[in-house]
């Protein structure tokens, strides 16, 4: 394994960190925009999830063009690996190379915290703001808003 070709050809570096304090409430109402595809130039999407007790965060998976990690802050929640379902708890990471089979839910009566890493950074913002919305319309609306965002839900393959 080696580091990738270089990208910055300058001498001495160059000032362009981004910072962003933390918002005082999530962008969505369970998710908030740590750093979006926007904010680092394509090359990753960091999202912070928090979801209430006996909640389902998404249905068995997969994307054709990005990878997606999980890291638990705290709580415990279930994590499919395209395998079986796993408990996870707070610091366990979980990598979902693209294509790879995957879902995630709490089951406990309890909140979770995790964070959620998409490389490359796509535009999933609009998926988190309209996934709820789309979800009552037809199972064909539905299925294209998801293809559109990269999500291929397995339950609607055979549509």
């Amino acid at each position: 394994m080696s580091y990738p070709d270089p990208r910055y050809f300058g001498a001495k570096g160059q000032v362009s960190a981004a910072f962003r304090p933390a918002s005082p409430a999530p962008d969505t109402g369970v998710v908030s925009y740590v750093a979006t595809q926007k904010d680092t130039g394509g090359e990753f999407g960091l999202y912070k999830i928090d979801m209430p007790p006996r909640s389902m965060g998404a249905a068995e998976h997969f994307h054709r063009t990005i990878s997606e990690s999980f890291y638990v802050l705290s709580g415990e929640v279930r994590l499919y690996n395209g395998d079986r379902w796993l408990t996870a708890g707070q610091g366990d990471f979980l990598h979902v190379p693209v294509g790879g089979l995957h879902a995630f839910r709490n089951d406990s009566a309890d909140p979770v915290s995790l964070l959620l890493l998409f490389t490359p950074g796509a535009p999933r913002e609009e998926y988190f703001e309209k996934v709820a919305e789309y979800a009552q319309r037809s199972r064909a609306e539905l299925k294209a808003f998801r293809i559109k965002h990269d999500q291929y839900d397995t339950d609607l393959l055979d549509d």
